[in-house]
């Protein structure tokens, strides 16, 4: 994998009693940072949701499955969605990209205050014709926690999360990563110490990043004495697959009184992409031919 590109590893250990994840992802969430124009502790919050997506989504197993997790909350953030696919893309959007809040009580970016208490969403589009959709209340708010208790709560697979975002002082950012480590059914008790006491003596993920640390490592640091075993390292990026196809359609969907209203000011229409804020003109003559083709 080249240095300094972001990628994922997924493992095994225990003899395949334990099943682990880990990625490193600065560059993906920098560049959500810049589409987005986010605040530090946007970042943060996105980064993390991005980060932990990624990782769930390579537990996918179909070509075309895809992954939707949405966190809506009743703080100043109001809400984030992120959408992963079995490939390692992953794009997102907050809604509100530039929340300011003091640091939290360890002196930390306050994502947990900046979302505050809500409900987080995870949908899988397997291919069947209703997606999955498991809902879960918000835990702390801060991600990682809220995700470990999804597992738990809703696929019943204990799990340990862990996820973090480091700012530099212009803003940019310095690193970011985590891990998903699980228990498959009939893991023994020792296999569970030896999982506790190890993340008893772990730093936070992203002091083992700024220590060097690759996500094989992070994974060796809690499973190095269970026979860790890295069965593949997948890329990942921040990938938005918008189209102006796509966007027409989106367009279309408003429906032909709405559409023909447009179409008769006389005026181009501007529309965005939520994910990488591409701006796609539509004059009215484009509307007229939307307005067309949802007749027909």
């Amino acid at each position: 994998m080249e240095q300094g590109k972001d990628y994922m590893v997924r493992a095994t250990a225990a003899g395949g009693q334990v099943r682990a994840f880990a990625i490193s992802s600065r560059e993906l969430v920098e560049q959500a940072r810049i589409y987005h124009n986010t605040s530090p502790v946007m970042t943060a919050a996105l980064g993390r949701l991005l980060s932990g997506a990624a990782m769930m989504g390579i537990m996918m197993k179909g070509e075309k499955d895809l992954l939707t997790l949405q966190i809506k909350g009743d703080g100043e953030a109001k809400g984030m969605t992120v959408t992963a696919d079995s490939r390692g893309n992953v794009k997102g959007y907050p809604q509100v990209p530039d929340v300011m809040r003091p640091p939290n009580a360890k002196g930390k970016l306050d994502v947990g205050g900046a979302i505050g208490s809500g409900i987080l969403s995870v949908m899988k589009d397997i291919g069947l014709k209703e997606p999955y959709v498991g809902q879960v209340a918000l835990q702390t708010s801060e991600i990682a926690e809220d995700l470990t208790y999804y597992f738990a709560a809703s696929e019943q697979v204990p799990s340990a999360v862990g996820l973090g975002v480091l700012m530099n002082r212009d803003n940019t950012v310095r690193q970011a990563g985590g891990f998903i480590i699980q228990l498959m059914p009939g893991a023994g008790e020792e296999i569970v110490a030896s999982l506790e006491a190890a993340m008893a003596q772990m730093a936070s993920v992203t002091d083992m990043l700024e220590q060097g640390d690759t996500p094989k490592m992070l994974l060796e640091r809690m499973l190095g004495g269970l026979g860790l075993e890295v069965l593949e390292e997948i890329p990942a990026r921040y990938r938005c697959d918008c189209s102006r196809e796509r966007v027409s359609r989106a367009v279309a969907s408003i429906g032909a009184k709405d559409l023909r209203e447009l179409a008769e000011s006389r005026e181009p229409i501007e529309v965005a992409c939520q994910f990488c804020d591409r701006r796609y003109v539509f004059a009215p003559e484009d509307l007229e031919e939307l307005l067309e083709r949802s007749q027909a």
